[in-house]
């Protein structure tokens, strides 16, 4: 699967058009024609029945009877109330001193909520207009108040809010901007966060590149404060990068890992960010599928693709998103948000696509590895297995190529995949218990494991399979 990675403020919506007039006004049918009113009957009393009894009955001994639906309740005994005016007709002018009622906006919204109200409402309108009539001028107040929240209101632990209160001021919103100077200095706008507490920040490689060589990097707490920061290590690979932070404050309080091998789908996630430039967004989801194998690009054409096993969120994700935590119930860090897979994109580059619940996410447990490596020694190491494999084709594996690239061998002489007996045209469909459909879903779980891991792998060969153990080899730096 080839996703893009990603990475002003819409308009509000339009206000909720005011309450319709009392029910007193004639109902348009679908065609906007005025339903004519229906005759007033006075009530009937019904007379004496043979055989009843003389004696008066009290009040509370039997109810009273129910007006017919859509009609005001009857009025006490001995008044009445006063007839409703009758509907103006179109264009009629107002006798002198009254008001014109005022002209509404959205005609079309006013005559559906009117209806639904005609609809719905039934005997509440008619008393409604009533009330509002009798009421009219008072200063009493009919809306009932809920008590107030007690000062020391808790929110259980667990909760979405709880676990996004004590994460985001773990959270920063990385500026990166290119050496070129000027306003039209390339930059972006990413996420990261709070590794340990020595100030080290956990990213994406795609959210820093643009000010890896001579650019400027800036990181922003939810509290307002911002801090610069400089690249110790990235791995475009693994779309992995690792900051510092200049002049850290202390009491940095690093997110907690969790373990991504104990995810379950159906699990509860939770992703921390700056959709295009909002910062401390939270979104929510659920883990969608694991192991999904993913090939992302920085959008720049050069081809320089990564390459995941990724964790798969419905959560929201969006530009801007990239390198933020995924976390789980508990708050503890899943993933680091990476890449989506937007409606339309077709292709890479495409960095302002919107969400439609396709997200994804790099494990933590390979994310950690490679962020200490970074740490350590400024470059990442990637575990190999000494072939080339068909990058496009998908033949129901990986198929290794005729040929390396510019002309070298596709199976390095004396590397893992030669040791193990693998030829050029092999297709290899199992690396592992993991199923193998294509070439990048190979490298995707090649990069899952570690140099110097014993793998079992599956291949064919002139329509006949067969297995090998492979050593994997190393790669240190990024090619390319």
């Amino acid at each position: 699967m080839s996703t893009e990675n990603e990475g002003n403020a819409v308009p509000s919506a339009p206000s909720v058009p005011p309450v319709p007039p009392s029910s007193s006004a004639p109902a348009e049918d679908a065609h906007g024609t005025a339903a004519p009113e229906p005759p007033r009957t006075p009530p009937h009393t019904p007379p004496h029945a043979p055989g009843a009894s003389s004696a008066p009955t009290r009040a509370h001994d039997a109810p009273p009877p129910h007006p017919p639906h859509g009609a005001p309740p009857a009025p006490p005994a001995g008044a009445g109330w006063p007839a409703p005016p009758p509907p103006p007709a179109w264009g009629a002018s107002f006798p002198p001193g009254s008001e014109p009622p005022r002209k509404r906006s959205g005609g079309g919204l006013v005559a559906a909520a009117l209806v639904a109200a005609l609809v719905a409402g039934g005997v509440g309108g008619g008393v409604g207009y009533w009330a509002a009539e009798r009421n009219d001028g008072s200063s009493s107040s009919t809306t009932v108040a809920a008590g107030e929240a007690p000062a020391d209101f808790k929110r259980e632990p667990g909760t979405v809010a709880a676990v996004a209160n004590k994460a985001l001021p773990s959270v920063v919103t990385i500026e990166a901007k290119s050496g070129g100077g000027g306003p039209a200095a390339e930059g972006g706008t990413g996420t990261g966060f709070v590794y340990d507490e020595e100030g080290h920040i956990l990213t994406n490689n795609h959210v820093v590149a643009s000010a890896a060589e001579g650019g400027t990097l800036s990181a922003t707490f939810s509290d307002g404060k911002k801090y610069d920061a400089e690249v110790v290590g990235r791995a475009q690979g693994y779309d992995v990068a690792v900051l510092k932070l200049k002049n850290a404050p202390s009491g940095l309080a690093p997110l907690p890992l969790g373990n991504s091998e104990k995810v379950a789908v159906g699990d509860s996630t939770i992703a921390i960010g700056a959709p295009f430039g909002l910062s401390n967004t939270v979104t929510t989801g659920i883990i969608s599928a694991k192991n999904r194998p993913v090939a992302s690009g920085d959008g720049s054409g050069a081809g320089r693709n990564s390459y995941m096993s990724a964790l798969q969120t419905d959560a929201s994700i969006n530009p801007g998103n990239s390198g933020g935590p995924l976390l789980d119930a508990r708050g503890a860090v899943i993933g680091i948000n990476s890449a989506i897979q937007s409606a339309g994109s077709g292709g890479l580059g495409q960095s302002q696509a919107g969400s439609i619940g396709l997200g994804f996410a790099i494990p933590i447990n390979q994310a950690k590895s490679v962020a200490d490596q970074l740490i350590r020694t400024g470059q990442p190491v990637y575990p190999v297995i000494g072939a080339t494999v068909n990058m496009a084709e998908e033949a129901g594996g990986a198929r290794i190529a005729p040929q390396g690239e510019g002309g070298t061998p596709a199976v390095v002489p004396g590397g893992p995949a030669a040791k193990a007996g693998l030829k050029p045209g092999d297709v290899i469909t199992k690396f592992g218990d993991r199923t193998i459909d294509s070439g990048p879903t190979l490298i995707s779980e090649i990069w899952t494991h570690k140099p110097g891991d014993k793998v079992t792998l599956t291949y064919e060969r002139g329509g006949k399979s067969a297995t090998a153990d492979v050593v994997l080899g190393e790669r240190k730096g990024d090619s390319g």
